[in-house]
């Protein structure tokens, strides 16, 4: 049976594909759950044309997106936080700080896109990774360093 996806199914398909699954699966799982459409002889054109309309949008959307890796490649940050003695920080740097430091850039990503490889909890330098797809995930250098107050 040929079924229109309505929203993303993880190792079944994306919203916007006409996939060719068994009978039973789409009208006991896909179509119930209102995650697809019956593609039949009489809406086909109609999917088909839909299709290539999301299609079409996902280029685009995949072409910002590269744009936008490359420009944060190419970024690095230092932050300036109170240090106790021994180079730890009173508070540790969060996502919500790194959302903060390319917001300056003109680049808004949500909390959840960013990745540390460990927990950042003392001076030095980390790579953080932005997930903006499944494929793409640049890395930006961000540099933490105490305040010095006077």
């Amino acid at each position: 049976m040929k079924v229109y996806l309505l929203k993303d199914i993880e190792k079944v398909g994306i919203a916007g594909e006409i996939i060719t699954v068994s009978d039973g699966y789409a009208k006991n799982f896909l179509l119930p759950r209102k995650l697809g459409l019956e593609v039949t002889g009489s809406n086909a054109d109609f999917f088909q044309k839909r299709a290539k309309t999301i299609e079409h949008r996902k280029e685009v959307i995949e072409s910002v997106t590269s744009m936008l890796s490359e420009q944060i490649k190419n970024l690095s940050f230092t932050i300036k936080k109170k240090l106790h003695d021994n180079n730890k920080l009173y508070a540790s740097i969060n996502p919500a700080d790194i959302v903060d430091l390319l917001a300056t850039k003109n680049i808004k990503i949500s909390k959840s896109q960013v990745i540390f490889d460990k927990s950042i909890k003392e001076a030095g330098t980390y790579p953080i990774t932005i997930k903006l797809s499944s494929k793409l995930q640049p890395q930006m250098t961000l540099k933490v360093v105490g305040l010095t107050e006077k």
